[in-house]
């Protein structure tokens, strides 16, 4: 099989990803900073299959001080992943830490990767779109980022276009929406609800509740990241979004029943740099990739609801997704049918799920 390197391999999506593609009979480099962001011991955790896999190699260091030639050696391709997340924390004096880790780390890699001449898959993000023009919303759409957390994912999109244009650049991106399942950060909003949820806790709705989501099940994500690195043609942008978009009021409605016992809710002013709605049209990746999501909002928030009451014994088929695929780079062209180990079988008859 491939050799590939998974930058942030030791976060939410990163140690999905890592794991899938181990599960395929790759080798993986795994590169990731364990900046202070969230528990170290919570990083190592997620990589605690994948570290027990004598194909996976750890790398720690961050990308604008290692050696960017040197994590490429031997690699026919790359998932970026590594970023520093979340649109709240980007304001005021932590903008530069944004900067430093979004935008000069992307730069950086991107000009190994161009020298290196082999594809790299890069994750954006639906802030890009800010509160979009139209809905759902396609990759056309003009982008207006209202965090400073979108303006550097669109920064590094624009990077991106640069680096192809003139110097060549293999590059995908993927314009991920609201992603949630399994290992998600603690600093994330179903994390925060569904923890609270359990322990009999209260839980801050910032805003009115009614904004609403295109939320995204991790093992949909991974198989759509996977899927990016056989893309027909360099430069393509791709929303990456469930098709289920639903209000925090909904989410919150559907987790009481899950577990039978009502959410304690207290309301607070919208958050500086929040949208008000998010639907992402799918239409572009499933055309060229023959993705599509598989996971319905209640069947990815029971997943991670198992994984919150007992992250050692949750199930491998939720937690750690299996997106098969062999490289058309390596069948002579020849695409084979990508599976996910996380969902129900998807309606996209190119793609089955299960």
């Amino acid at each position: 099989m491939s050799r590939y390197l998974v930058t942030g391999c030791a976060g939410f999506l990163g140690s999905h990803l890592t794991e899938a593609l181990l599960e395929q009979g790759n080798d993986v480099v795994g590169v990731d900073g364990f900046t202070d962001f969230y528990s170290r011991d919570a990083k190592y955790e997620n990589l605690a299959r994948a570290r027990a896999s004598n194909r996976f190699s750890l790398i720690e260091g961050h990308l604008t001080e290692l050696e960017a030639d040197r994590l490429l050696d031997g690699v026919s391709g790359v998932f970026h992943l590594a970023a520093q997340a979340g649109v709240r924390g980007s304001w005021g004096s932590s903008f530069s830490v944004y900067v430093t880790d979004n935008v000069l780390s992307t730069q950086r890699l991107f000009e190994a990767v161009a020298r290196a001449a082999i594809r790299i898959v890069f994750a954006s993000s639906s802030s890009v779109y800010g509160n979009a023009e139209t809905y759902p919303t396609t990759e056309e759409t003009p982008p207006r980022p209202i965090s400073p957390y979108g303006v550097t994912k669109l920064g590094c999109e624009q990077l991106m276009h640069a680096f192809q244009s003139e110097l060549g650049l293999d590059a995908v991106a993927l314009r991920y929406f609201t992603v949630y399942g399994p290992r998600q950060r603690p600093d994330m909003a179903f994390t925060r609800m569904l923890s609270a949820l359990l322990r009999g806790d209260v839980f801050t709705v910032y805003g009115s509740g009614q904004q609403t989501r295109d939320f995204t099940f991790a093992a949909d994500v991974v198989a759509a990241t996977i899927a990016a690195m056989d893309a027909p043609s360099p430069g393509n942008v791709y929303n990456v979004s469930g098709g289920c978009e639903a209000s925090l009021r909904d989410v919150i409605h559907i987790s009481e029943g899950l577990v039978g016992r009502r959410l304690k809710v207290e309301n607070d002013v919208r958050a500086v740099g929040d949208v008000q709605r998010t639907a992402g049209d799918t239409t572009r990746i499933h055309r060229d990739l023959g993705w599509a999501p598989s996971t319905t909002l209640a069947e990815g928030l029971a997943a991670q609801i198992g994984w919150l009451r007992d992250p050692v014994k949750f199930p491998s088929s939720f937690g750690h997704p299996s997106a098969r695929r062999e490289s058309s780079r390596q069948r002579g062209g020849r695409s084979l049918p990508s599976l996910a180990g996380a969902s129900r079988a998807s309606v996209d008859k190119k793609r089955r799920v299960g």
